[in-house]
């Protein structure tokens, strides 16, 4: 009992990457979809330690999710605004209140607690300007606790990728 707990804390707690692991990380991020056996192909390892190692990094929590990126436009949601929010009050539970709201509005797709003179910054993907004022007036404003605002709107995508391991 106490050996399995140990083995569990070595693969959790004390996760050191190789670069088999990192190869494994970055034909992931390419394409969730690959089979562990084309892994093991590319990077001359069993289809086996592959998946002991993938799994041992899903429980990590290095492998957090795999997902499906999607087109914007194709799916009514080609408007990306940029929005910067401050707060009236800067205690912890008004902070939970906001967080709480924001997890809650589907218009936001990434939200971030930044330093400066906003508090947070939110990723907002909508259809159109119409469905954007309809967010930010019936939805943002409407949230308790919230002050100024600021929106800038995405003129275009220079770079846009979720790979973080190369």
């Amino acid at each position: 009992m106490e050996e399995k707990k140990e083995k569990e804390d070595l693969t959790t707690q004390n996760l050191v990457l190789d670069e088999k692991d990192m190869s494994i990380l970055r034909l992931l991020q390419e394409n969730a979809k690959i089979t562990v056996r084309e892994i093991s192909n590319l990077i001359h390892l069993s289809p086996t330690p592959v998946h002991d190692r993938i799994k041992r990094m899903e429980d990590a929590g290095v492998i957090k999710q795999y997902v499906t990126l999607v087109d914007q436009a194709m799916v009514k949601r080609g408007l990306m605004v940029i929005c910067y929010v401050s707060l009236k009050q800067h205690s912890k539970k008004a902070g939970t209140i906001f967080i709480k709201a924001i997890q809650e509005l589907h218009e936001v797709i990434e939200c971030y607690n930044i330093s400066g003179e906003f508090d947070f910054m939110l990723k907002v993907a909508v259809e159109n300007m119409d469905a954007y004022y309809n967010f930010h007036v019936n939805k943002l404003s409407n949230i308790d606790n919230v002050g100024q605002t600021q929106s800038v709107f995405v003129m275009g995508v220079i770079k846009q990728t979720h790979k973080l391991v190369y």
